[in-house]
């Protein structure tokens, strides 16, 4: 079966962007500020964020989304999803971890946990919406 790949992506986007806006909105006070906020710039330079946001769910749909809309299993994303979010955001945490002065333990381990859960999460959502749009086309046909 043929998967729209764009509508995958597009959706996969829009839940993993909510998701972090929510989460980045409510812990930047309460957990990034008051750990690593001499790091921190006043505000956040847009063209890089848009950049990591379109690397990062083009990463999602190849190795999470694609292989659930294969399977015809969401919860194919959520596992796959999951260690992906592990994966990334374990590499940026630990290596300012292990590179950074003052790089904060408690940032680290909310950024994994937070990490693994909405990519996890987001990608299940999206590909059991793709799928449920794919199973929508086929029925009219």
């Amino acid at each position: 079966m043929k998967h729209p790949l764009a509508t995958a992506w597009a959706l996969s986007a829009l839940i993993f962007l909510g998701m972090d806006a929510v989460w980045l909105t409510l812990m930047a006070p309460r957990l990034y500020r008051p750990e690593i906020g001499t790091l921190l710039r006043s505000s956040f330079d847009l063209v890089p964020a848009l950049l990591f946001y379109a690397l990062y769910v083009c990463g999602m749909v190849v190795f999470a989304v694609r292989p659930a809309l294969d399977a015809g299993r969401p919860l194919v994303a959520g596992r796959l999803g999951a260690l992906l979010g592990l994966l990334c955001y374990g590499t940026y945490d630990l290596t300012n971890q292990a590179t950074l002065v003052g790089w904060s333990w408690r940032v680290t381990l909310a950024d994994l946990a937070w990490g693994s859960f909405a990519t996890g999460t987001a990608a299940a959502l999206a590909s059991m919406a793709t799928l449920a749009i794919v199973r929508r086309r086929a029925r009219r046909r």
